[in-house]
């Protein structure tokens, strides 16, 4: 017999096998289909809304040929790269002329004749909404010619035509609350505007902006400022010119060198997308290569193919040595009439390319569904259109023929043993006994010892290829021990109640089917892991080092002029009705010597000066500047450089954020409200100081004996009249010493104050106060209604303040992240536990006879099933928990081990590298997955027995 003919016969027996056993096949395919699914989709989800050249060129261009752009330069000769994106002068020109010497360009003279064009302007602006006022942007640009479809799409009502018509984004819409037929309102110039039509950006979704006719906005709006003085004129950007060449020609490379020769750039599709050879383009000698990322993209990319196959083995596997168990009288007959071990092997092995040939053309053709229903969503998600479905037929090609492997790789173990199977045992239905191996345990705890201590070297010597084979082998040998811990959690049930009891047994007696979806859990669960504790650790870094502008939950009113301050009563009365105000509420005002700096500073020693004299010596100078310091990081640890950062003589060393009104100083006059609402200091011997005209000091790094020292500059501008007169002669300089309250270091990190001066101090010092705003407790961010309402109060009264809210560092996308790992890694651990449960009752229903004759009630079965499913759930958690770990640890080592050589070169710079464990993850993936799977299994499972009828 041919050896195709004994495939064939192969091929056959497992086809039949398969249709008659349709539960095992379901679920096998179903395993092999689903990570098949997931690879496809994401193949056509990433392919897709990975916009290609060409749809990025549509996102700039529309249809038109070709963008040009005055830079700025004057009508000199530029060079420039194809993207149309990098320009220069070439390297012999001239040096430029000031700005105010260089000579517009006649752009529109560099286009190729016979072309036809559009303009492009845009300026910022104040506009009304549905709930008040909000900043956007308007766009001058003729949206209904068709020159601009692909980069601006109409979605609802008429693109704008007349001058007094405007089309709005769909997600200013959204925001403002407005809709199409509504009037909008330029502030300022009190231009009116219908919204006839909605539109969307399909390369930028969340884009909110305005889109009006040219000359409808930006010139009537310079005309009223230049009538009204009071009006502030237009900020607009340079004008753009969109394309369209001549038919059939388009904007070629040589039309682009002739605008250069003029100082205009150009940005073509037709030279983007076919670029010149370098020897044509005169720029391309200043240019170097540069590694895109394309060979660590390819590595992931393996890996995380391998890693789908290594969990599509493990969990099919057991399913297979199941199938194979309950057909061995059918292998032994093969046996029996002759067939040799490889024709018995090959039987399984044509079952595992049956099924991974059924599932992998399941899986492509359910990734194809699921990502064309999901793709609406997906594109609100990613905030862009997909410029189409791309698909690349040797990817999925290679995605199917990976789900056929898997299935033949799944099969291969139990062939093997199914081969070694003697015959008569086979035919009796006898199991025989095989003793674990004694090596594996072994060599696993080899391998789990060297694969540490290769992650660990690999991180503090910065070496990510040898953290990726150390957290590798680590995980390989974990997995090498894990038959050995399931033995051991047979010895665990002794003293249990009997469901649990039997489970535990259970699952020690079959390790052959346990320890693979064990496995297949740890090795889901790890990874998530893993990728968890970092992305949770570099969040950690990242909100260490954001600097806030403002005390987290609170919210500050300035005032910007000088001649409003009569509106401030208008101007809280609107923030406290309209933003949720906690009740915390502390005016504060602004305070100086001399004349005002921010009035008088256009001359040079125009106006006064007012200075807290930092002590030097140990506790006041900062270790870190000046001599020594670079001798002393040497010596510094991570955590000691923590620690002298955050100490109060280092703490605004390097950088310090200003605000409400202050200079570098950062005094304001404020009393003990201030204390409760923004400085958080529940202190009343604080509150008792400043009543009593006591200052507060907030960084102790700047008092000495209890006192600091405070330098007053008083010079006074002659154009200062009022004061002038007042104060004749030569500046004068003040040095006092003032007693003060010393805050606990802790303080001395508070966004934008240093000391709190009260009122009668800076009247005994001579010092000129202001009041300048108020600082508000919030009980959460107010919402885009609450902005533009109290936006609209303020605009009433003249621009004369502003509201800023603490910039507290968002981490919804690190959230997204977990969520995303904590969801996949649960899915597989329910999944690997639903399919050793479903292969143990299959394999155990003469257990589960046995036990209903002896007398068990009916729910045994049922919380036999749950307690199965959550011994293999839990276990692989656990496991997948601790290996997560290594990787995660080893490469933050590896970032340490940069952040120290960073500190080191710049002593300021912050070398802080936490690891921060991902306890909401952990915990869902420890307590609430195993609980679930249980439950599930135990309620999915009949109570009643199946009679069989006993054959002969």
């Amino acid at each position: 017999m041919s050896v195709f003919s004994g495939w064939r016969a192969a091929f056959r027996i497992a086809r039949r096998d398969a249709l008659r056993s349709k539960g095992r096949s379901a679920l096998v395919v179903t395993m092999i289909a689903l990570p098949v699914l997931g690879v496809t989709a994401a193949d056509l989800t990433y392919r897709s809304a990975l916009p290609t050249k060409a749809e990025k060129l549509t996102a700039d261009l529309g249809s038109a040929d070709a963008r040009f752009t005055d830079p700025g330069m004057g009508p000199v000769r530029l060079q420039q790269m194809p993207d149309g994106f990098t320009w220069q002068p070439p390297e012999d020109s001239p040096d430029p002329l000031p700005g105010d010497e260089r000579k517009p360009v006649d752009v529109p003279a560099s286009f190729p004749k016979g072309s036809r064009f559009l303009t492009e302007q845009s300026a910022p602006a104040s506009v009304t909404t549905r709930h008040g006022v909000t900043d956007t942007q308007i766009t001058e640009l003729r949206v209904a010619d068709p020159m601009l479809r692909g980069r601006v799409e109409l979605t609802d009502g008429a693109f704008p035509q007349a001058k007094d018509e405007i089309a709005a984004t769909d997600a200013f819409i959204e925001a403002s609350g407005l809709s199409v037929g509504d009037r909008v309102t330029v502030r300022g110039p009190q231009l009116g505007y219908t919204i006839t039509g909605a539109v969307e950006l399909p390369a930028d979704l969340r884009d909110e902006s305005l889109f009006a006719a040219p000359g409808a906005v930006i010139a009537p709006w310079q005309k009223a400022a230049d009538r009204d003085k009071e009006i502030l004129p237009p900020q607009a950007n340079s004008r753009k010119w969109l394309v369209q060449g001549p038919a059939g020609a388009g904007v070629t490379w040589q039309d682009v060198l002739a605008a250069n020769e003029r100082g205009v750039v150009v940005m073509s599709r037709q030279v983007a997308l076919n670029p010149p050879p370098d020897s044509e383009v005169p720029m391309a000698a200043d240019m170097y290569g540069w590694d895109d990322g394309g060979a660590a993209m390819t590595a992931a990319a393996v890996t995380v193919a391998a890693m789908a196959m290594l969990e599509i083995v493990l969990l099919a596997g057991p399913a297979f040595a199941v199938g194979a168990r309950r057909s061995r009288r059918q292998l032994g007959l093969v046996g029996s009439c002759g067939g040799s071990r490889s024709q018995v092997r090959a039987v399984v092995l044509a079952g595992g390319a049956v099924l991974g040939g059924i599932g992998a053309v399941v899986g492509v053709g359910a990734g194809f569904g699921l990502t064309a229903l999901f793709r609406p969503m997906i594109e609100d998600y990613t905030g862009n259109r997909f410029g189409e479905l791309t698909v690349r037929p040797w990817e999925i090609l290679g995605i199917a023929v990976l789900g056929l492997v898997t299935g033949v790789l799944a099969a291969l173990a139990p062939a093997i043993v199914a081969g070694r199977q003697p015959v008569l045992e086979s035919l009796t239905g006898r199991r025989g006994t095989r003793r674990s191996s004694r090596v594996l345990p072994v060599i696993g705890v080899i391998a789990l010892g060297i694969g540490v201590a290769l992650a660990v070297v690999g991180g503090v010597s910065g070496e990510i290829n040898l953290v990726a084979g150390g957290s590798v082998l680590a995980e390989l040998g974990v997995l090498g021990c894990i038959p050995v811990i399931v033995g051991f959690l047979g010895r665990l049930g002794r003293r249990l109640p009997l469901t649990p009891r039997i489970a535990l047994r259970d699952a020690a007696r079959n390790r052959g089917r346990t320890a693979p979806a064990v496995a297949a859990v740890m090795a889901a669960v790890a990874g998530s892991i893993a990728i968890a504790t970092y992305t949770s650790s570099h969040a950690a870094e990242q909100a260490y080092d954001h600097i806030p502008n403002l005390t987290p939950g609170t919210a500050a009113l300035m005032s910007t002029g000088v001649e409003e301050k009569a509106d401030l009563p208008r101007m809280r009365a609107a923030v406290e009705q309209n933003y949720p105000v906690g009740g915390g509420k502390a005016d504060i005002a602004r305070v100086w010597a001399g004349s005002d700096c921010s009035v008088y500073y256009e001359e040079e020693d125009g106006c006064g000066t007012l200075e807290i004299v930092k002590p030097t010596g140990k506790g006041h100078s900062c270790p870190l500047q000046g001599k020594g310091a670079k001798e002393l990081a040497l010596r510094l640890s991570a955590d000691e450089h923590k620690r002298l950062m955050n100490s109060p003589a280092c703490m605004d060393a390097d950088y310090t954020m200003v605000a409400f009104g202050t200079d570098d100083s950062k005094i304001v006059v404020g009393d003990a409200a201030l204390l409760d609402s923004y400085v958080k200091l529940d202190d009343p011997a604080a509150a008792k100081a400043l009543a009593a005209g006591t200052p507060v000091l907030l960084n102790s790094a700047y008092a000495k004996n209890g006192e600091i020292t405070l330098k007053a500059v008083h010079t006074y501008n002659d154009r200062d009249k009022k004061n002038r007169a007042q104060h004749p002669g030569e500046a004068r300089t003040t040095t006092d010493r003032l007693k003060v309250y010393v805050a606990p270091d802790s303080y001395a990190a508070t966004p934008g104050i240093r000391v709190i001066m009260p009122q009668k101090t800076a009247d005994r010092l001579g010092l000129h106060t202001e009041d300048y705003g108020s600082l508000y407790k919030l009980n959460r961010n107010p919402t885009d209604a609450e902005r533009q309402k109290v936006s609209a109060a303020i605009e009433q009264t003249g621009h004369s303040a502003y509201v800023m809210t603490a910039d507290e560092m968002s981490r919804s996308e690190d959230d997204t992240i977990l969520l995303i790992l904590a969801l996949f890694a649960g899915v597989v651990t329910l999944g690997a536990a639903a399919i050793t449960t479903g292969l143990s009752k299959a394999d155990a229903e003469a257990d589960l006879t046995t036990l209903s004759a002896v007398g068990a009630p009916p729910g045994v079965r049922r919380s036999l099933s749950g307690f199965q499913c959550l011994v293999v759930a839990l276990t692989g958690v656990l496991l997948g928990t601790v290996a997560g770990i290594v990787p995660a640890v080893a490469l933050r080592l590896t970032d340490l081990r940069e952040a120290l050589a960073g500190m080191r070169d710049n002593p300021m710079e912050s070398a802080y590298t936490p690891i921060v464990m991902p306890w909401e993850t952990i915990g869902l993936l420890a307590l609430v997955v195993p609980v679930l799977a249980g439950l599930l299994a135990a309620a999915l499972t009949s109570s009643r027995l199946t009679l069989a009828r006993r054959a002969g």
